[in-house]
């Protein structure tokens, strides 16, 4: 994986005069970095074949790496309801949920912990090209509680929904509350359109949005009950976590 990888460095290096003092690392693990940096801070435009070839052979070993996670392996509550902590772009379904931005590009923070930054490092470049395809026709930032979708390239999903999030600033006002739960019927009418039979939801407005995790959570799993009673709609809905403190908010609301 190596060699794919310093290629990839290198066309990123020469793409930009500002890059040319940047050496190449030894260790894989640094040029994966490095790597994931470049194309983080990059700009959505059209990248060669070759470009496509050597990080398609890079991201298949990661994903494989990691490991594919399927529903089967999840805990089940209710029915078609399933809860799994751990890393997002590691499970298998139809889609999966991102908590994006207003101008849906991305995150451009090299390495930022979200699951934005995750979500497009490891689908792969053409992800933020999708994307800016989206907003050019748009021409006008994301509306919170929308959905839009695109392919999920070099994810073990097949779709990736984008939905931006209530951002809170000291006290949750009932607005931020309708705007989460539009989020999540947003995103749930995307997939029933598509046809789509499995989606896997993260915490949606957690963490940077600051929504609290309580509050975040109860929205969540009554939303989607909700929708799935009046739709009648059979789709198995994953409340994907990533904090011990998620996995057992979700737990107590799930287990009543």
């Amino acid at each position: 994986m190596q060699e794919h990888l310093q290629w990839l460095i290198k066309y990123l290096l020469e793409e930009n005069e500002a890059y040319r003092d940047i050496s190449m690392p030894q260790q894989e693990e640094e040029c994966f970095r490095l790597y994931r940096s470049l194309v983080n801070v990059r700009e959505p435009k059209p990248v060669s074949d070759a470009f496509l070839y050597h990080e398609k052979a890079v991201l298949e070993a990661i994903k494989h790496q990691k490991g594919i996670v399927t529903i089967a392996q999840m805990q089940a509550y209710d029915k078609n309801l399933y809860l799994w902590k751990g890393d997002i772009t590691r499970i298998q379904a139809d889609a999966i949920v991102n908590a994006a931005n207003a101008q849906l590009l991305g995150c451009f923070q090299p390495c930022h912990g979200c699951i934005d930054n995750a979500i497009h490092t490891f689908a792969g470049i053409e992800l933020r090209q999708e994307c800016a395809a989206i907003m050019r026709k748009q021409r006008q930032e994301e509306p919170v509680g929308k959905a839009k979708i695109t392919k999920g390239y070099h994810l073990p999903a097949t779709y990736v929904l984008h939905t931006v999030g209530p951002i809170v600033y000291g006290h949750v006002t009932d607005t931020q509350k309708q705007q989460l739960a539009a989020c999540y019927r947003s995103c749930l009418s995307l997939a029933q359109q598509y046809h789509l039979t499995s989606i896997a939801f993260c915490c949606i407005s957690t963490g940077v949005f600051h929504f609290p995790n309580d509050e975040a959570a109860a929205i969540a799993i009554h939303t989607v009950k909700t929708y799935l009673q009046e739709t009648n709609y059979e789709m198995k809905v994953i409340f994907n976590v990533f904090k011990d403190e998620d996995e057992r908010i979700y737990q107590t609301y799930l287990q009543h």
